[in-house]
């Protein structure tokens, strides 16, 4: 019997001030990121020294500052159980004891009372080490937490914690028992742990392995925490290429392709840490095409960042989004399979669920999402909708809820939103017109090339030149064997005229290049 898992292949495109990186299942695109390579990010799991700079007793909450131009926010609930701890550790860093000796000195001490006030902790100009929660959207700064964790792919580490805790999807008892002791065994004084269900079957070598690279990560800060009493980071997340391999990488990914062997190189290492006989799956791309352009990620983007965005059979979903909500429309277009108009509704609706579901997590939409379907009479048509969704969602890693449909045919779906949707604008300026709606006659075209060849052989003194044209304009360039205008340039300005036809250029489109291949502007 074939297998029902999905193949999974990650295409990393590096550039150089970008990492793009496309999540595949069966070579069809359902994750798309964006990583910015300039260091002036604020991301999700990245821990800074922070400045408390205003506090808001109403709220019990402050804002602080973490070098970002919005202020940053924190709620009292989000200083943690043991903030007292870190607290100290903060204040006392820098002096005579030596930041490892301090840090195993520190008693943890009680846990915060759930209902203190901000004001007994907290005051302006105080330095406390946060964590990223949810990055700045629209005009909120970022949502910290002083409760810092540091996720591996089998552990989550955690700083000034005395307890170990197991995901509850760990089915056997014996299994739970041997991770315990394991863990427990490894971790220093003040360390505590979540052990995730990836953990489970692992050797002792590959999780003794990352829970000392997790625990260098955290004691390599304690330098900066020491020395500086300025607003800093002290160190980011994972990069977003390795953050995916850390939730995503099961035995279903089936390649992992990087155009760049640095970061081929650091994928290659983290995967050898967290799950070693996956290493061969991390393969190095040199091929002469764009990455993204060999394994049609390029084309999947254009056809499913728009408004609109088509499905099979003439159906299409019209995605809006506003600063309170997403709003998607689903349409049936010309499609129509049956003369059953109910059945035909609700056969259209299915197919726009999954393409839905695809499109929250390709874009990571988040907040509420209302979906227009298309009406449906039937009650059990309705409850079959709403659990289709819901299993369709369950691949969703953000945090969801989806509600059954009201009698007009509305769905809303809450999606935890920890960063801005991912927009990608489609559409592209005419070259010709340039978005003025006017184009210059076709009959002066021969004109405008010849000016333009005029002045690169008398001013620049370019003898040797390729022109690159749409077929259509190349074949009527080339029209008569011996009195063509590419025969009559070549003579009269006694230069090398190539013409190369480009299929993707638009009717009047054309381009010219000097011997060395550069475009000549």
């Amino acid at each position: 019997m074939e297998s029902e898992k999905a193949d999974k292949d990650l295409i990393v495109d590096v550039r150089p001030t970008e990492v793009h990186i496309a999540l595949m299942e069966n070579h069809r695109l359902i994750e798309y990121n964006t990583e910015s390579s300039t260091g002036n990010k604020f991301s999700v799991g990245d821990v800074h020294l922070g400045k408390v700079k205003k506090l808001l007793p109403n709220l019990n909450a402050a804002f602080v500052d973490i070098g970002d131009k919005k202020e940053a926010f924190i709620h009292y609930l989000d200083l943690g159980l043991y903030f007292g701890a870190f607290d100290k550790f903060v204040r006392s860093a820098g002096g005579k004891t030596p930041p490892g000796e301090l840090y195993s000195q520190i008693e943890i001490g009680e846990p915060l009372p759930k209902e203190g006030k901000i004001e007994d902790y907290l005051s302006p100009g105080q330095m406390i080490v946060v964590q990223i929660v949810k990055e700045p959207i629209s005009t909120k700064g970022s949502r910290l937490t002083a409760e810092i964790s540091l996720a591996g792919r089998n552990i989550v580490l955690l700083p000034f914690a005395d307890k170990i805790s197991l995901s509850q999807k760990i089915g056997s008892k014996e299994e739970k028992r041997r991770l315990e002791t394991l863990v427990k065994s490894i971790l220093p004084k003040n360390y505590g742990a979540i052990i995730r269900t990836a953990a489970e079957g692992k050797t002792a070598a590959t999780l003794v392995g990352e829970t000392r690279s997790l625990i260098e990560k955290w004691e390599s800060s304690w330098t900066k925490i020491a020395k500086g009493k300025t607003v800093q980071n002290l160190f980011t997340e994972y990069s977003k290429t390795t953050a995916v391999l850390r939730d995503l990488l099961n035995d279903s990914f089936s390649n992992i392709w990087i155009n760049d062997e640095k970061v081929c190189d650091e994928a290659r290492k983290y995967i050898s840490l967290i799950s070693p006989e996956q290493e061969k799956i991390v393969h190095l791309y040199e091929g002469r095409q764009p990455i993204y352009d060999h394994f049609e990620v390029t084309r999947q983007i254009k056809s499913s960042f728009g408004k609109v965005v088509p499905m099979r059979q003439g159906a299409y979903l019209v995605i809006e989004t506003t600063e309170a909500l997403n709003v998607i429309d689903v349409n049936s277009g010309i499609r129509t399979k049956t003369h059953d108009q109910e059945e035909n509704s609700f056969e259209v609706n299915k197919m726009a669920a999954e393409e839905i579901a695809r499109q929250l997590r390709l874009r990571d939409m988040g907040g509420i999402v209302i979906v227009d379907f298309i009406d449906m009479e039937s009650v059990d048509h309705r409850n079959a909708l709403h659990k289709y969704m819901q299993e369709l969602m369950e691949e969703d890693r953000a945090k969801h809820n989806v509600l059954p449909l009201t009698k007009f045919g509305l769905m809303q779906i809450t999606r935890q939103r920890i960063r801005p949707v991912t927009e990608i604008n489609t559409e592209e300026q005419c070259p010709l017109c340039h978005g003025t709606g006017k184009i210059h006659s076709t009959v002066v075209i021969d004109e405008e090339i010849e000016r333009k060849i005029s002045f690169y052989v008398i001013e620049k003194g370019i003898r040797s030149i390729t022109l690159k044209t749409s077929p259509i304009l190349g074949a009527y360039l080339k029209r008569g064997l011996f009195n063509s205008f590419v025969s009559r340039w070549k003579r009269r300005y006694k230069i090398r005229l190539a013409l190369e036809e480009v299929t993707d250029f638009s009717i009047l489109q054309n381009e010219m290049y000097n011997a060395k291949g550069e475009k000549l502007e």
